[in-house]
């Protein structure tokens, strides 16, 4: 996909757009009308923290802190979850889900979890659901060999994951890691100060290798930041399940090495 489509368009307005055209596709190709899958109701909840993350080993996630929430919706029995600081329960079919104006949080989330759940149904895509317990603790570590093997001499994470930020200058040190985030901007983590998140220049100036946070989808912040990317040439790899089915839609690139 062309980088300038991305940045003409809400990206998640082209998401949709492209996962009805999977949906179009899909019914096709396994003989089904296409009111089969638009007539299945999706269930959709909030998540307590011990079902999102269980009790891992950090403390000071944002979910742990009350920044954020995980929801998670059913569709056929298959689960799609989204991070985002809009809570809230919907109950529909995936026609009315796709009718959604998403001029609201909550309805970007409701959105972006069905799609996750709906595509997993489906069987395109996986690591849907959030690991939990160790979980966390392990995908930062691999996550740390990872970026040391691509031998990058500097890395941006946009979006405060204590885990990944602690094994990022764990195996770089801090003075080639840079941070940033829309709700702790000044605060020192790591050794590493937390830039503003709505200031996202400085960052891909810097950092050849940018690691972004999958819930830029549903906040909306996700336009600019590839627009940044683009303009100054940076890598760019989303982590977590929140775009687990965007990644699909959009073809980009993605990290989430424990998720189920």
């Amino acid at each position: 996909m062309k980088s300038e489509e991305i940045v003409k368009l809400d990206l998640l307005e082209l998401v949709r757009v492209r996962f009805v055209a999977e949906l179009d596709r899909w019914s096709a190709e396994n003989g089904m009308k296409r009111g089969e899958l638009d007539d299945q109701v999706v269930a959709m909840r909030p998540l307590s923290t011990f079902e999102a993350i269980g009790n891992p080993e950090m403390d000071d996630f944002p979910l742990l802190r009350g920044k954020e929430v995980l929801m998670q919706a059913v569709y056929r029995g298959s689960l799609g979850q989204a991070f985002t600081s809009a809570a809230g329960s919907f109950s529909g079919t995936l026609e009315e889900v796709l009718k959604l104006s998403l001029r609201e949080t909550f309805e970007r989330a409701v959105l972006v979890s069905t799609i996750n759940a709906v595509l997993r149904n489906l069987g395109l895509v996986e690591g849907t659901i959030h690991c939990r317990d160790r979980g966390p603790g392990d995908c930062a570590a691999g996550l740390g060999r990872w970026v040391k093997e691509l031998g990058a001499d500097s890395v941006g994470l946009v979006g405060m994951q204590p885990a990944l930020l602690s094994s990022l200058v764990d195996v770089l040190g801090p003075e080639t890691v840079m941070v940033s985030d829309l709700a702790c901007a000044g605060e020192v983590r790591f050794g590493v100060e937390v830039l503003d998140g709505t200031c996202p220049d400085l960052l891909f100036d810097k950092c050849s290798l940018v690691l972004i946070t999958g819930t830029t989808l549903v906040n909306g912040t996700i336009d600019g930041l590839l627009e940044s990317a683009e303009q100054h040439a940076s890598r760019v790899v989303f982590y977590g399940t929140t775009i687990a089915g965007a990644a699909h839609l959009l073809g980009l690139e993605r990290w989430c090495d424990c998720s189920e």
